[in-house]
């Protein structure tokens, strides 16, 4: 199905450049360019696919320093689903918004704005939703470093931290992975 949807995408937006992203394992996806997102979506709403379920991206810092947006659409009718990625540059990353295809992308533009800092153009309440709006930095951006003191508040406070839990699954031997059995509800023998 992949194929004939990057099909469809190519045939009624020029510069699209649909390409399928077959995957053996998860799921397999159509990347598109950045600046055709909102024309993209247009054309797979035309054709069906009338739902915006998620909205949300990923940082990408090596060898091909990135941000990935992907969309998740789906077609209730015939039961299929789409997953569509834009790579955008890190610095100024920027797409059209969707807002006026679906008014469920209000939320989740702003989601992904608050969180990698992508701005969506034409985005019709583009602030911040999560964070604070005086809050610096995006918090999902690999390089991110959460700030000491907000607002006359440390941030991190050293005893709500729960260290001793952060090494959970890290400490553990593959011995005791095989030693897991069913017949103990879990647990490690």
């Amino acid at each position: 199905m992949h194929d004939q949807w990057a099909s469809l995408i190519n045939s009624k937006v020029n510069g699209a450049n649909a390409t399928v992203n077959s995957a053996e394992v998860g799921d397999s996806s159509i990347s598109v360019e950045a600046s055709k997102i909102k024309e993209v979506c247009q054309a797979l709403k035309d054709n069906s696919f009338n739902v915006l379920q998620v909205i949300t991206g990923t940082d990408y810092v090596d060898e091909n320093p990135h941000i990935e947006v992907s969309y998740i659409l789906a077609d209730f009718i015939n039961n299929h689903e789409v997953i569509l990625k834009a790579n955008l540059p890190r610095e100024n990353p920027e797409l059209d918004s969707v807002v006026e295809l679906w008014k469920s992308a209000n939320f989740l533009e702003r989601e992904c704005f608050d969180m990698l800092g992508v701005v969506f153009k034409d985005h019709p309440d583009h602030r911040r939703i999560l964070c604070p709006q005086d809050w610096e930095g995006f918090p999902l951006r690999k390089d991110y470093v959460a700030a000491k003191e907000y607002n006359g508040m440390e941030v991190y406070p050293e005893d709500k931290l729960n260290l001793e839990d952060q090494g959970f699954g890290v400490k553990t031997s593959a011995n005791s992975i095989s030693n897991k059995s069913p017949m103990n509800n879990g647990r490690y023998s």
